[in-house]
């Protein structure tokens, strides 16, 4: 089983390769990986052979704490805080921790080096007579910042002393060799004054190293504090949508309407939503209508229509009507949920490229140590002072720097797979998302990924001498007792342009041709050819477009009345507006598209013109999607599937990245990577360009973390002392130190800015909401706006609203701010009714747009 772990007392990437060489080494584990950023760890082990215990007491074993992790819905954690209320404590406490530190370390400064600069100091401090006070009162002066950031005593001294060194134990070691030579200087001090021994008392009044140990641990905390403040940011897009879920709901409980808190709501309950309120819970809409915006889910700027039957869900705002919808999925198991939990597990995981850091990271500290030992041991064989080899020691200790080793991939990965999720885009893995960046086939399904999935009319062509009002009626009425899928296309048309309702008698629907109906007395015949001249009607003036369009993948439905062709009317699965250029920005970026189809030859070759498309393969089984991903992949190729249903399945789970659209199947999501919500093409572009910009960023982070340890740490060990004359003070080790974190994590948010190149065109969002509105709903919505006087508060704007949207087709949204109502007509309702209904409600109407 797979289970995640919280754990505390990590400071850098030493500690977590630490933790997980622990838990690694335990019998029946098959995979861990530790995520620094998130102080949390994902474990995968055989339940039979290891238990929970058994890992935390591992963890706990290495010197750190480890407990199960905390999910949305369950007890808080023992400590009463939330993960992001805790994170929020330390820095505020980080923050108290610095000023009181800065509090303290000014007048130390200024009592060390005041009189090298010229400023003004007490005379009491001055000359040889007075150096014991001079060096007793810097002493006092440091050992407040010494107690205020104990915690890298506590943390480092014991790792060192377990042989699991780590970044607080260079900070504790450098600092204690300062602050300990300080301590010695003063006895020398005091030997030296006591015995006469001026000369002694000079030497080491001028380097007592206190102001070095009090500005290290200063400065490490400078960096400590921004490096969390800046991390802090990379979870913003988790927060966002944790923030979006409502915490109450209005449910419909013995024919009354009961707020209660979201938690309680069961599947089956009757959810009641206003305008302007969140859906709470996943569920169907049962009654009433409404545009819902799913831009915080999916991405999608343009509110979409919702009516009887179709689903919402939660934590998506309802812009206009009222409905009542009922719940099918509460609790862990909504959208937002797993959503939530799907970019946490993304971001626990670890890419493949973070393994060389963390091999590194391993053996960093104990070799940093290591040559801190080594260089001051050298200096002194040559014969500098103790107090040059023993500044140079701690220069290496401070400056060397694990956490910007450790930082490189968690702090992108996570702000990478935040920013995928506002776009809509949601990657399982940490591993898909590196993966993805170099992806050189990308595979696409036809059916509900390039193309729209549900047949719809493309063309109406009349015979001569009928109208197409006329031949749309009748096509209408034939096909309305029609169950077939092509028959619902043909109703959602008639429907959206008004069609009149003829009723049609004596039914017959003829197997594998068509059907046939009394309408206004007159036998009338929809359907193939075969159907036609079965019953010898004449269809020569028709041929050839039927035939041209049958070359273009669309179905032509002929329709006939009393022996006589009325016309055709053609329907297909369209292509989705932004597939082409989803296309052509792949084929842009270097890749190969193939798409993968079980529809004829015919079809899939209008649909290669149509779109470009280099590469086709047609009537493809179920079973073989996945043996020509494999093929492909055998060919050396790096492959990724784009697919929605269920027998898309095995290759999404075949392919080197799965991608699944969102709309599609759940078995689909659950084989794949890569999860689109938008259910569009262009995210597929989207995800490649935001995996590219990930990579880069990480292999940035790692240059920069590398060559800073690979320059610092020789400045620091001195070897250009002896031909350069370059030696590096302690305290500008630990400045640069805390720098290279603080610039790791600076350089990661900048992927907070990432926007696709390829967005969706403002024409293609348009013909996607139309087409959405058309096939799912079947009706034909229009906006007028109502400037109203009169409406001087919210109860105002509540009667006006209750007044309007007790007409018959109008949903109605009231603002106060801006003195006007926004309606909503799924049917014609002049402005007469619209005015005389405000009327009636004991307001004015100025004007309606």
């Amino acid at each position: 089983m797979k289970e995640k772990f919280d754990v505390t007392g990590m400071t850098c990437s030493a500690c977590s390769a630490h933790v997980e060489k622990s838990v690694r080494a335990l019998s029946g584990v098959k995979e861990v990986s530790v995520n620094l950023l998130q102080n949390s760890m994902q474990v995968e082990y055989d339940e039979s052979v290891l238990s929970e215990g058994d890992i935390i007491k591992a963890v706990e074993h290495g010197g750190y704490g480890a407990a199960p992790h905390q999910k949305q819905g369950q007890a808080k954690p023992l400590s009463g805080e939330t993960p992001t209320n805790s994170a929020k404590e330390q820095t505020k406490a980080m923050k108290h921790r610095l000023i009181l530190s800065i509090c303290f370390l000014v007048p130390l400064m200024y009592i060390s080096m005041g009189h090298m600069m010229g400023l003004p100091t007490p005379s009491f401090f001055h000359g040889t007579e007075n150096a014991l006070i001079y060096s007793f009162t810097q002493f006092l002066l440091t050992l407040p910042v010494i107690y205020l950031n104990r915690k890298y005593y506590q943390v480092g001294f014991p790792a060192l002393f377990r042989g699991a060194p780590n970044m607080d134990s260079l900070i504790a070691i450098g600092s204690s060799a300062s602050l300990i030579y300080g301590i010695f200087a003063i006895y020398q001090i005091g030997w030296g004054l006591g015995h006469g021994d001026l000369d002694l008392v000079n030497s080491y009044s001028m380097d007592l190293y206190f102001e070095s140990a009090a500005m290290i641990l200063t400065l490490i905390t400078v960096g400590k504090f921004l490096e969390t403040r800046s991390k802090g940011k990379t979870s913003e897009a988790i927060e966002k949508l944790m923030n979006l879920a409502p915490k109450t709901a209005t449910v419909i409980r013995d024919g009354e309407e009961v707020q209660i808190p979201v938690d309680d709501v069961l599947v089956g309950d009757i959810v009641a939503v206003r305008p302007g309120q969140s859906v709470p819970v996943d569920g169907v809409i049962l009654d009433g209508s409404s545009a819902v915006d799913e831009s915080a889910l999916t991405g999608e700027s343009i509110p979409v229509e919702k009516g009887p039957g179709d689903k919402v869900i939660a934590a998506t705002i309802n812009k206009s009507g009222f409905f009542t919808f009922k719940a099918t999925k509460v609790g862990e198991n909504t959208t937002i949920s797993q959503i939530i939990q799907l970019v946490e597990d993304a971001n626990a995981t670890k890419a493949p490229i973070a393994k060389l850091a963390d091999k590194v990271s391993g053996v960093f500290v104990p070799v940093v140590i290591s040559i801190a030992i080594l260089a001051t041991i050298v200096w002194l064989l040559v014969g500098e002072p103790f107090d040059f080899a023993l500044s140079i020691g701690i220069s290496v200790l401070v400056i060397s720097c694990p956490c910007a080793l450790g930082l490189a991939t968690p702090v992108a990965i996570m702000v990478g797979t935040g920013k995928g999720a506002q776009n809509g885009i949601l990657f399982k893995s940490a591993e898909a998302l590196e993966t993805l960046h170099n992806v050189q086939t990308v595979v696409l399904d036809k059916t509900g990924t390039i193309t729209q999935g549900t047949p719809s009319v493309t063309d109406v062509i009349p015979a001569s001498g009928v109208t197409s009002e006329a031949l749309i009626a009748i096509a209408a009425a034939l096909e309305r007792p029609s169950e077939h899928p092509l028959a619902q296309a043909v109703i959602t048309y008639a429907d959206g342009h008004n069609a009149p309702l003829l009723s049609p008698q004596d039914f017959t629907a003829v197997t594998g041709s068509g059907v046939q109906a009394v309408v206004n007395g007159t036998l009338c015949l929809g359907g193939n050819r075969k159907l036609m001249e079965e019953n010898s009607i004449d269809l020569a003036s028709l041929e050839q477009q039927a035939d041209d369009l049958a070359n273009d993948g669309k179905t032509p439905l002929f329709f006939a009345a009393d022996g006589k062709v009325l016309g055709l009317i053609a329907v297909a699965d369209v292509v989705k507006p932004t597939s082409k250029a989803a296309i052509d920005a792949l084929t842009h970026m270097g890749i190969d598209v193939i798409m993968l189809t079980g529809d004829n030859e015919r079809t899939a070759r209008a649909i290669q013109r149509q779109l470009g498309l280099s590469n086709v393969i047609a009537g493809v089984l179920p079973a073989d999607k996945e043996k020509e991903v494999r093929r492909l992949q055998e060919s050396g190729k790096r492959v990724a599937m784009v697919g929605d249903g269920i027998n898309d399945a095995p290759a999404l789970a075949r392919a080197d990245v799965g991608v699944a659209i969102g709309a599609g199947t759940d078995i689909a999501i659950e084989s794949a990577d890569v999860v689109l919500m938008k259910s569009d093409l262009l995210d597929a572009v989207t995800a490649i360009e935001l995996s590219k910009s990930v990579i880069r960023n990480i292999k940035q982070n790692l240059f920069w973390a590398f060559f800073y340890n690979a320059i610092g740490i020789p400045l620091a060990a001195g070897v250009f002392y002896s031909f350069l004359s370059w030696k590096l003070s302690p305290m500008f080790g630990a400045a640069a130190m805390s720098l290279s974190s603080v610039c790791v994590v600076s350089n990661a948010l900048r992927l907070k800015f990432f926007k696709p190149r390829h967005a969706v065109p403002a024409s293609a969002g348009e013909d996607r909401n139309m087409i959405t509105t058309t096939v799912e709903k079947g009706e034909k919505t229009m906006k007028k706006v109502i400037t109203i006087e009169g409406m001087m508060c919210n109860h105002c704007t509540a009667h006006v609203e209750k007044a309007l949207n007790a007409i018959d087709g109008v949903s109605a949204v009231v603002s106060l701010e801006d003195k006007n109502a926004t309606v909503t007509l799924s049917k014609d309702v002049s402005d007469d009714v619209l005015t005389q209904a405000v009327t009636d409600a004991g307001y004015t109407v100025v004007s309606i747009a």
